[in-house]
């Protein structure tokens, strides 16, 4: 496998981080407007890639394979989790 193509192959395994870590802080701020100065933006989507991408790795070392729905699964309480915690919508 060439440079190339890892670097295809490890895009398409952070995907699903990259999509989360975008959507997630966006919808919050667009459906809890009273959360919005709570932490920024950009550190809310840097929190969620790094955890989804911490549990899609994890869900590859524990079965052997990416594309579970399992990890994908995982990976979306994760970054909802992460993300509830982060504009701390508990208050």
């Amino acid at each position: 496998m060439g440079p190339h193509d890892l670097l295809i192959h490890i895009a398409g395994f952070l995907a699903p981080a990259a999509f989360l870590a975008l959507a997630l802080p966006s919808a919050g701020w667009l459906a809890l407007p009273s959360t919005r100065g709570r932490m920024p933006w950009w550190a809310q989507a840097v929190l969620v890639f790094v955890a989804s991408a911490a549990v899609l790795a994890a869900g590859l070392w524990w079965f052997g394979r990416d594309g579970k729905m399992a990890t994908y699964g995982a990976t979306a309480l994760a970054a909802a989790s992460l993300q509830w915690l982060a504009v701390r919508a508990w208050r």
